[in-house]
């Protein structure tokens, strides 16, 4: 394909799915809603989600971010993110008088439970993941006594248990699929006895993502996968499309990031984005490459996704309070009338 200039033979090859995932669309929506409710401002700890634009955009509308509960003057609302928090942030919160709205994805809240009943139990519990990473700290934090970090199949050889017939792996969930087995695969040489969690750890969106970039990589001579380089998932996004083969992949936030350099020689370049990521931002890199002749796009769908959470219950009580105040006013004005 090198010094390809025919238009006609620029596509672009768009993953589908791509983008939010149910996960994220919560917790983005429970900080709108939450600024819509109590006004602003409103405190988030952590970023909501991995992504520079959706935390500049909720900062414009009045939330504010912070590193720690501490930071929060008391009696205020702070917002867990999506990626968990352990205990001890929740009695941080207790001691400083504030009120809480819980935001952790539904996905990771299932990983909490895992951690809890398995420690419960006695097992040693070998957890699959970044360190330093958000939702890793908030997982460990539920049992510390029982869980070890494994970070990736470099780290196996250093692990060690108390009893080998009590083993359990959980993960972060939003890995590389490939990697995770094959880190789950080394542990299982070391500990034949390892026991799965009862269902995969990695979430639904993760996976979708990552088997749709799979699908188009070996077809892709550029893949730009947009997302914020602190987002796990996006940034294995770029690695399992250089895996699947394509010749080179970049990790965007925005259009104006990408290098028209990486386009010389360049016939089809996949795009697709990561599970914190709005489609705006999608929208905008199509119109860049549209503009250097790339505006032929197809659609590679690698599965369907209709799952949906609700918003935390803190935000769904006082949201039906308010509705329930707002009809009896209704009603006592009717009556009067």
């Amino acid at each position: 394909m090198e010094g390809m200039t025919a238009a006609a033979a620029r596509k672009v090859l768009l993953a589908a799915p791509r983008g939010y995932c149910a996960g994220v669309d919560r917790a983005v929506i429970a900080v709108e809603k939450a600024l819509e409710q109590y006004g602003a401002p409103v405190y988030v700890r952590h970023e909501i989600v991995h992504n520079k634009y959706v935390v500049q955009t909720l900062e414009k509308k009045g939330a504010i971010f912070v590193e720690e509960t501490e930071e929060v003057p008391e009696g205020n609302i702070v917002i867990f993110s999506a990626h968990g928090v352990a205990p001890v942030v929740h009695e941080e919160a207790a001691r400083g008088k504030l009120a809480t709205i819980d935001a952790t994805c539904p996905l990771v809240t299932k990983v909490h439970k895992e951690a809890v009943r398995f420690a419960k139990d006695d097992y040693d519990i070998l957890l699959i993941g970044h360190e330093g990473h958000e939702e890793v700290i908030g997982t460990s934090g539920e049992a510390p006594d029982h869980i070890t970090l494994v970070d990736g199949p470099g780290d196996v050889g250093n692990v060690t248990v108390r009893d080998e017939s009590k083993v359990v792996w959980l993960s972060q969930t939003t890995l590389s699929v490939d990697e995770t087995m094959e880190t789950v695969d080394a542990l299982k040489g070391r500990f034949p006895q390892l026991i799965s969690p009862p269902s995969d750890d990695i979430c639904y969106a993760t996976q979708n993502r990552q088997i749709a970039v799979k699908q188009m990589g070996a077809d892709a001579d550029l893949v730009i996968v947009v997302g914020s380089k602190n987002s796990s998932n996006s940034v294995r996004l770029v690695e399992v499309a250089l895996g699947a083969g394509a010749r080179a992949a970049h990790l965007v936030d925005f259009a104006d990031e990408i290098d028209e350099a990486w386009l010389e020689g360049v016939g089809t370049v996949g795009v697709t984005s990561g599970a914190s990521v709005p489609e705006i931002l999608v929208e905008g890199v199509l119109e860049w490459l549209a503009a250097r002749g790339y505006g032929d796009v197809e659609t590679i769908t690698a599965a369907q996704e209709s799952i949906t959470f609700s918003l935390p219950k803190e935000l769904r009580r006082d949201l039906r309070a308010e509705a329930a105040a707002a009809v009896s006013a209704e009603g006592d004005g009717a009556r009067k009338a």
